[in-house]
């Protein structure tokens, strides 16, 4: 009970505090508050401010209610499982107050004329292309080191494995463990999966690399040298996550391979990767949370009087979704949160989705002989 209790806190906790601070212009960027597109001397108009006011003073009693009432939920049926219907829930709610904030922005500009009196442009810089970021390989080579070094293992170990090994699963009232037929595809199956998420993290990293800059129309380049350093700490984040993950996934490997059922010795596996992961992308993410950086160089370079584009038409879903046929861009910047998002609309993105789901029924598909074995 005190474990689900305890799990149920936790998760409603940080759900709670995330949902809290989502409109603040830390965590997005500034000139887009709710997903609507303002000039930027507008960021803190007061119809901003009572938006953003207006969501967390309707967000906070719901989330006092809620949290105390799935605890004792949680506590009475002895499962972490009421925190996963509670979560959903909350986030429901936050949608909800998210779209009425946005909704009312867009009456508002609208109303306002708020780009009626201003120069709107578009800034390029070309040496992106002609001298983009390089993605840096040498922060490939311990993904492929983990890599090679489990699947060595588990060929050397493959001949004397048992008929049967144990399967890790989560259930109702925890982590599990399932007896599963030792077949290649069971054996190699998350050594399969290591090389899955190399190539798709070092993939994302080479897309993130060509990703469409997010420039400051009104001081150009200064935001090219921060938007260099951005990739440069960004993909290195990504790259060492990917080491980091399949660490945990040769972890698991090992444990199945010994026939181990221990549960803290799982809890190390899993638990002590995600946390350094965690605590490496930390840097990339808070220094993305800066409004600003390297302050003099702004400071010295001339303002264009240009403010970017008004290009709501393009967004969907209270500025979470962006669909543009005529941009050939695959990756823009998000409007909520940071990083970047995908475009619907470009044809590469339809058949990246068309291979991911591939893999995802061939990973269904092993799952299934595997069980089936």
């Amino acid at each position: 009970m005190l474990v689900s209790l305890l799990v149920n806190f936790a998760t409603l906790l940080m759900l709670g505090a995330v949902l809290y601070a989502a409109p603040s212009p830390r965590l997005n960027p500034p000139a887009v508050p709710f997903g609507v597109r303002v000039p930027p001397d507008r960021a803190d108009d007061p119809q901003v401010t009572e938006q953003r006011r207006r969501y967390r003073a309707l967000l906070t009693p719901i989330a006092v209610v809620l949290t105390p009432t799935a605890l004792a939920l949680g506590a009475v049926l002895d499962s972490v499982l009421v925190g996963a219907v509670a979560a959903p829930l909350l986030c429901a709610v936050a949608a909800a107050l998210w779209w009425n904030a946005h909704r009312a922005l867009v009456r508002a500009k609208e109303r306002g004329n708020w780009y009626g009196q201003v120069r709107q442009g578009a800034v390029m810089d070309t040496s992106l292309r002609t001298d983009p970021v390089r993605l840096p390989w040498l922060w490939v080579v311990p993904s492929l080191v983990v890599l090679v070094v489990t699947a060595a293992a588990g060929a050397f170990a493959y001949p004397d494995l048992p008929a049967t090994m144990p399967l890790p699963e989560r259930g109702v009232g925890g982590t599990a463990h399932r007896d599963v037929a030792t077949t290649f595809w069971s054996a190699f199956g998350l050594v399969l999966v290591q090389t899955g998420v190399t190539a798709a993290l070092v993939g994302t990293a080479a897309a993130v690399l060509r990703a469409r800059p997010d420039l400051d129309v009104s001081r150009p380049r200064s935001s090219v040298a921060r938007h260099r350093r951005h990739l440069a700490l960004t993909v290195r984040a990504l790259l060492g996550t990917g080491a980091l993950l399949n660490l945990m996934l040769s972890g698991l490997s090992a444990m199945m391979w010994s026939g181990s059922r221990s549960g803290s010795l799982l809890l190390l596996v899993v638990g002590g990767p995600l946390l350094l992961a965690a605590a490496g992308s930390a840097p990339a993410v808070l220094r993305a949370a800066r409004p600003g950086g390297a302050a003099g160089a702004e400071a010295a370079e001339e303002d264009s009087g240009l403010v970017a584009r008004d290009d709501d038409r393009h967004w969907r879903a209270a500025g979470t979704v962006y669909v543009n046929a005529g941009d050939p861009a695959v990756l823009v910047p998000r409007r909520v949160g940071r990083g970047w998002t995908v475009n619907l609309a470009h044809p590469r993105f339809l058949a990246g989705s068309g291979a991911v789901l591939a893999l995802a029924l061939a990973a269904a598909a092993v799952n299934l002989a595997m069980g089936s074995g």
